[in-house]
């Protein structure tokens, strides 16, 4: 499984921005998947997801803040980050599994993951 993402850059505070997990070798349909950020000198967070059943996750720092979804025929997830902020620059990765039943803030859970995106946020 490899998991490539795209869409990071630099944006304005307030502009909304999207960004893309590419998967090869897995199918999003029926798998669970996450995405997962880290700002410079923290710890990852999960940011919000998609639940094998396709019940969505969003994280509670995020509400009203993204979009989760995914497009099958084209094997590829998106997020949509609306109204950036600074504190939302952070590389951001996605994240999925095989054999996850359900969905899991436990970052440890996530067997494959992809290189990152870098998305920094200009005052």
């Amino acid at each position: 499984v490899q998991l490539v993402e795209s869409g990071g850059g630099l944006v304005q505070t307030g502009e909304s921005l999207t960004l893309s997990c590419t998967a090869s070798e897995f199918v999003f349909d029926g798998h669970a998947m996450i995405w997962v950020r880290q700002a410079p000198g923290k710890a990852r967070e999960g940011v919000a997801g998609i639940g094998s059943d396709d019940s969505p996750h969003v994280a509670t720092f995020m509400k009203g803040g993204v979009t989760d979804s995914s497009d099958n025929a084209k094997n590829t997830a998106f997020l949509e980050i609306h109204n950036v902020k600074p504190e939302d620059t952070a590389v951001y990765y996605c994240a999925v599994d095989k054999q996850m039943y359900g969905f899991s803030w436990y970052l440890g859970a996530w067997t494959y993951w992809g290189q990152g995106t870098q998305v920094t946020v200009s005052s």
